[in-house]
């Protein structure tokens, strides 16, 4: 496999991942932010997350976006079908205040000993793996690329699987060895739309990301 170790992605805007403290917005501004979001009605086709101290709502993926989350759906599940563990989408992940909704996660197939107090979602804690693939658009491929990477990396997700159309000519990135303290990555490699990237730890280890789920390089 090649893969650049240790390195940021030259190619990926503003990934920049010092530290932000929160600390400012207090638990009051937490918990205000957390009634809100529980109450919210959104139109279809819309959903909202809290990250890093803001309620963000965005629309559902594209027909690229929905294509590329289907096909690594259907092989971790197949992946992960011998085992007590399951590929989840459309589902809340629930931290600290925080309601995300990642592309998908692996978790206990058995959720609900993880369930939040509220019933909304399931705790970070159960998450052994999370995907995002970016959106087009600056502020939803900040989201993805900053914004949650810092978020999973509080949060102590161990693995934080990011695709990317926009990057170049398309690239994955894998994420572990979260820091929480620090808000950032242990290790991180970017691989070209193209090249095989192979998940290292967890239920998913073994499992590879590559043309089956990304398609080819672009352009």
């Amino acid at each position: 496999m090649t893969a650049l170790a240790h390195e940021r992605p030259e190619t990926m805007p503003e990934t920049r991942t010092e530290s932000v403290s929160l600390a400012e917005n207090g638990p009051e501004l937490d918990e205000v932010l957390w009634q809100a979001w529980k109450a919210m009605e959104l139109p279809e086709g819309y959903r909202a997350e809290i990250i890093e101290g803001a309620i963000e709502a965005s629309p559902t993926g594209r027909l690229s976006h929905a294509q590329i989350i289907n096909r690594l759906r259907r092989l971790l599940d197949k992946f992960l079908e011998e085992g007590e563990y399951a590929c989840f989408q459309d589902t809340n992940v629930i931290h600290k205040r925080k309601g995300w909704i990642p592309d998908a996660f692996v978790a206990p197939e058995d959720a609900e000993p993880y369930a939040d107090a509220d019933g909304l979602g399931v705790q970070a804690k159960a998450l052994h793996l999370v995907v995002e693939v970016v959106s087009p658009g600056r502020r939803n491929q900040d989201r993805d690329r900053v914004r949650k990477r810092r978020e999973y990396a509080r949060a102590g997700i161990p693995v934080y699987v990011l695709i990317d159309d926009y990057d170049g000519q398309g690239a994955v990135t894998l994420f572990t060895g979260p820091r929480p303290d620090k808000a950032d990555w242990e290790d991180i490699q970017r691989v070209p739309y193209g090249t095989d990237v192979t998940v290292s730890e967890g239920p998913a280890k073994g499992f590879v990301i590559g043309e089956a789920i990304t398609g080819p390089r672009r352009g």
